[in-house]
């Protein structure tokens, strides 16, 4: 990558101090919003907007309203109601409003005397004296003037301790003059926004801090003004690149080439019970067909709940062993990684391949063990979680990591995991699997590093799974189904979110509704599983219950993944409406696993509020892993899906990768162009909108 232009060689990167007023204390504390720059002041943009350029009569204001009012002090006491507070009443002649303040001086209650005229702002809420403001922002108005109100819609930008939004704003506007004559450099090329009906950088800006009283206070909360849509263009642009350049450095160092042996891999096919659908074969052979390469895969496979990635990851493992080398599995949790050295371990045995579990719980003498027989080669495959990072683990000979749950870690963990095994130059392949797909333009977009596959196929003979949606009050009726299900030679999951009682979620504890639903059920068998539990605690549950020997099994979320057991068809889930979407669907995918009718019942609380009904309506609806990721981007927006840690993709100051997604494939092209003939325009666009604390080491 182009190396970026020096800090001095334009005015907008002028260090912030250059500003009036900027010391080293203030910048110190900028410097926590990502503020070192006068360029960088203007890229801190307002999360949302006040109408202040208008005064609303107090008569006409409604609960919920943000508003200027203006009127006249009729009285302001000190009160003490639980806790001292000083009290005041203003009257503009078509309404009062109280004022109330938990936190003043006696100058402040001397200055509100009866008969001062002040203006203030902040939200109107429902108080017992009808509707007030808790600590307006206010200023005494004289009487000989009218005092002016504000000229533009006032920006509300992100906050940090000790820097208040007046200074953001008079810094905002400061940073506006002195750039003014000069400009902001606008580094796209005139003809990549051709076509588009957006303005210049500058102009858009000054609208998105100076927004004028006419402008679209509804507009601009959407996001969708054009100002907006200009800078998240340019935005997504500067994240894709840092993308397609870290995947192009990567690429340019040399891997491992493994080409095709086929003992251990067709053995193992050759050992299972059922043949590969034809959506594992495909994504199989482009696996296949990377790890030949001679430069290191950088590969992304997404599947639904239950469409068997762990196989084809068990695939490209054996490939690897074949052709000589070690293999690395990381999960993001110690369950997960039990799970998959079990499932792998079965697999590996008979096929004499060397397996080891590596987790934080592993004991002294264990884990002096593992690092032995890692660091020699003697193991294989190495399962395990974050531990796998920690300085004294080493490989003989690393040519494959595979990375579950993608959206749990991030680009600059997988790159530690690929630091670790570089060896003669050489660095190894990553396989990098996720179970919460996203479309495919998003994934383009967000996974821009990677090459990636889709599992769109489930394996034969399974059956979707009914859901339904039932309120607490029903929970009788839902034993019953239990009973009737396990008395018909199947099995049930219980699903219960926390381990011990909490007043703060009012949520029944895992352990006590075991003991209730026991005591319900005496003919049953019912076991436990949650988080405290030992490995070995946790593996005599899962193997009793996989036996058959335990009817129901009782949960918190420890078994969202890597579960598997087809005879389970019912699943019930309490407390549903806390959870979201990716996890209920997560959580369902547990059942439906084998040829018969499954359920998922989703037991709530009531009243839902209108999030809570909209999450469990779509799991209702439809059992589309694709569907539901769509719906969860919808209802939370991307960060929580991608992952906060997925490249700052999740932390974006003005676009919305779902709002803007019309916008994501002409930044995809955007970014091809600059790559083939305006690189140097590159560094400076990242330098803007990401910043160098934020950019990966590869880059």
């Amino acid at each position: 990558m182009a190396a970026s232009p020096k800090p001095m060689a334009l005015p907008e990167l002028r260090p912030v101090t250059a500003l009036s007023g900027v010391g080293p204390a203030l910048a110190e504390k900028l410097a926590k919003l990502g503020v070192f720059t006068v360029q960088d002041v203007l890229f801190l943009l307002p999360l949302r907007y006040e109408d202040r350029t208008r005064i609303v009569p107090m008569g006409s204001l409604q609960a919920g309203d943000r508003a200027v009012v203006e009127g006249e002090v009729q009285l302001a006491e000190v009160v003490f109601r639980g806790r001292r507070q000083l009290i005041c009443r203003i009257a503009d002649g078509s309404g009062f409003l109280t004022l109330r303040f938990f936190h003043f001086s006696g100058a402040q209650q001397a200055a509100l005397a009866r008969g001062v005229r002040i203006r203030c702002f902040g939200e109107a809420r429902r108080g017992p004296l009808g509707l007030e403001i808790v600590h307006p922002e206010y200023r005494r108005v004289d009487t000989d003037t009218n005092g002016e109100t504000e000229d533009a819609l006032t920006p509300v930008y992100p906050a940090t301790e000790g820097v208040a939004q007046a200074r953001l704003r008079r810094l905002a506007t400061l940073a506006l003059k002195e750039l003014g004559s000069e400009g902001v450099r606008d580094w796209l090329p005139s003809g990549l926004l051709k076509g588009f009906d957006m303005p210049t950088l500058a102009s858009a800006l000054q609208y998105v801090h100076r927004p004028p009283p006419d402008a679209s206070v509804e507009l601009l909360s959407m996001g969708l003004h054009p100002a907006q849509r200009r800078l998240a263009f340019e935005e997504l642009l500067a994240q894709h690149l840092s993308l397609r350049l870290l995947r192009r450095n990567i690429q340019t160092d040399p891997g491992w080439s493994m080409p095709a042996r086929s003992r251990l891999p067709a053995q193992f096919l050759g050992n299972l019970s059922f043949s590969l659908t034809g959506a594992q074969s495909r994504v199989w052979h482009e696996i296949e067909q990377d790890l030949a390469a001679s430069k290191p895969m950088l590969r992304l496979v997404q599947g639904d709940v239950g469409c068997g990635k762990t196989v084809v990851a068990a695939l490209a493992a054996l490939h690897a062993v074949d052709a000589g080398f070690q293999v690395v599995l990381m999960a993001p949790t110690e369950l997960l990684a039990e799970q998959h050295a079990r499932n792998f371990a079965s697999w590996f045995e008979p096929l004499n391949v060397s397996l080891a579990l590596l987790t934080g719980r592993l004991g002294a003498r264990k884990r002096a063990e593992t690092l032995a027989g890692l660091a020699s080669g003697e193991i294989s495959v190495a399962v395990g979680t974050h531990a796998l990072f920690q300085e004294q683990v080493a490989f003989s000979r690393l040519g494959l990591a595979v990375i579950d749950e993608q959206h749990r870690f991030g680009v600059h963990q997988r790159l530690l995991l690929r630091e670790k095994g570089q060896a003669s130059g050489r660095f190894p392949h990553q396989l990098i699997m996720t179970a919460t797909p996203i479309p495919r333009t998003l994934a383009m977009t967000a996974y821009a590093d990677l090459d990636v596959s889709i599992i769109d196929e489930l394996p034969p003979g399974r059956t979707p799974v009914k859901t339904v949606v039932l309120p607490e009050s029903r929970r009788v009726d839902v034993i019953q189904r239990i009973l009737e299900a396990c008395q018909g030679k199947r099995q049930a999951y219980w699903v219960c979110p926390l381990i011990e009682e909490s007043d703060l979620l009012e949520a029944q504890a895992a352990e006590e509704t075991a003991s209730t639903l026991a005591a319900a059920l005496p003919g049953l068998t019912v076991g436990l599983i949650h988080g405290r539990l030992t490995g070995q605690q946790k593996d005599a549950v899962m193997a009793g219950f996989k036996a058959g020997d335990i009817h129901l099994l009782v949960a918190t979320t420890v078994i969202e993944v890597g579960v598997d057991v087809p005879n389970a068809s019912l699943m019930v889930i309490e407390n549903a409406e806390r959870m979201g979407l990716a996890q209920l669907h997560q959580l369902r995918g547990r059942v439906g696993r084998g040829s018969q009718e499954s359920t998922c019942v989703l037991l709530y609380k009531p009243p839902l509020t209108e999030i809570a009904r909209e999450r469990l309506g779509v799991m209702r609806d439809t059992n589309d892993g694709f569907e539901v990721a769509r719906r969860d981007l919808e209802l939370r927006g991307p960060g929580e899906l991608l992952g906060t840690r997925q490249t700052g993709l999740a932390r974006m100051r003005v676009a919305d990768l779902l709002r803007d997604a019309d916008l994501l494939p002409r930044v995809q092209q955007a970014a091809t162009s600059l790559l083939e003939d305006n690189e140097d325009v590159i560094a400076p666009l990242l330098s803007r909108w990401i910043g160098t604390g934020e950019r990966f080491s590869r880059v």
